[in-house]
């Protein structure tokens, strides 16, 4: 049975605010009615989108604050202008034992920057990672790091393997995840000397994982590993070109459909599959990355999302929540690094290696 969970959210987050954020736990609670919501940000606009969903309503609290973090503003400024804003406020609930998890369709960089002041890094993480949700023609995979970081260490990437085993475990429930490094190509010889250190590191220590080796960026999609790791810099632009490339075939295929009146029949003959299609090209139903390494669960959704998009970040949030996440990720880092330190001279390729 399910156990009851509190999810803080920003109200004021993301492109629409309570518009969006409302009905999306509405949505979320829906599918989850262990439930329940504190909503941070204009007490009026949120009281005004919850009269429309009575049910959340009574599963729900308001803590008005007037301070927002604008989509464009950078880190270095929100860290400086933001406490007791409505992205601070569910963070410091997470933090305070309030909330079991806080979700923001906000500002990604002053999120992360925020989180990790608030929230802390888990003991031996050095940089937190974000993590994505990623669609296969299996089912799903996890992505991280997405854009968090700009470069990692063999450690760092080493890491990065253990949260999205950890998060894979949480919502996969699958007790030994696979996990490749992206590299360009499969071989041993290939690929910067970070990533080859880490290829060392992960063969060599006996993990909660299975660690498969090398993946390239086709394998994504094919559904290769249950975790894909990667620095920031190429996991960011692998995600975006994957996002424009599934607009792209999008389009192509309702210009195809619409060329001529014999394309037209064929594809209202096949309308039903195209709408199985659709369902599985949308961005919506995987919605939401997460802040892994953190001592606490901070869900990222799209700023330009819809309810729907917004209800499975919540899903998501929910999800590792009731998982256990946290304690499983903590245990699993502090057994690496204690294995690493006890690894005889030479039995793995030195971290230094790799910068």
């Amino acid at each position: 049975m399910a156990s009851p969970k509190t999810i803080a959210l920003d109200a004021m987050g993301g492109d629409h605010g309570p518009g969006v954020i409302v009905p999306g736990a509405a949505l979320s609670l829906e599918r989850h009615p262990a439930l329940s919501f504190i909503f941070y940000g204009d007490e009026s606009a949120i009281n005004t989108a919850l009269a429309a969903h009575p049910a959340l309503a009574k599963k729900s609290r308001v803590v008005h604050t007037s301070i927002v973090v604008g989509m464009h503003d950078k880190p270095s400024q929100a860290l400086r202008r933001s406490k007791g804003s409505s992205m601070w406020l569910p963070l410091q609930a997470v933090k305070d034992g309030e909330a079991h998890a806080a979700v923001s369709a906000g500002n990604t960089g002053a999120l992360m920057a925020i989180a990790k002041l608030i929230l802390r890094p888990i003991a031996g993480i050095e940089r937190p990672a974000l993590a994505a949700l990623w669609p296969t023609t299996k089912s799903e995979c996890i992505v991280l790091d997405v854009g968090a970081n700009i470069g990692a260490t063999a450690s760092q990437l080493s890491d990065f393997a253990l949260m999205g085993a950890a998060m894979a475990r949480a919502i996969f429930h699958i007790e030994k995840p696979s996990v490749g490094l992206l590299n360009v190509g499969t071989e041993e010889v290939k690929g910067n000397e970070d990533v080859k250190a880490a290829h060392a590191l992960l063969k060599s220590i006996e993990l909660p994982l299975d660690y498969t080796g090398f993946v390239e960026g086709d394998q994504i999609g094919h559904g290769a590993v249950d975790v894909v790791v990667v620095e920031g810099f190429a996991g960011n632009i692998a995600l975006k070109t994957a996002e424009g490339t599934a607009r792209q075939i999008g389009v192509y295929l309702k210009g195809a459909m619409t060329s001529s009146l014999l394309s037209k029949l064929g594809a209202l003959l096949a309308r039903g599959g195209f709408r199985v299609l659709k369902d599985k090209m949308d961005p919506r139903r995987i919605n939401g990355g997460t802040f892994l390494g953190l001592n606490g669960i901070a869900v990222k959704s799209h700023g330009g999302t819809d309810a729907y998009g917004f209800a499975s970040a919540v899903d998501l949030a929910y999800e590792m929540a009731d998982s256990g996440l946290i304690a499983r990720l903590s245990s699993d880092i502090d057994v690496f690094h204690h294995k690493l330190a006890a690894a005889p001279p030479g039995s793995v390729q030195p971290v230094s290696a790799a910068k």
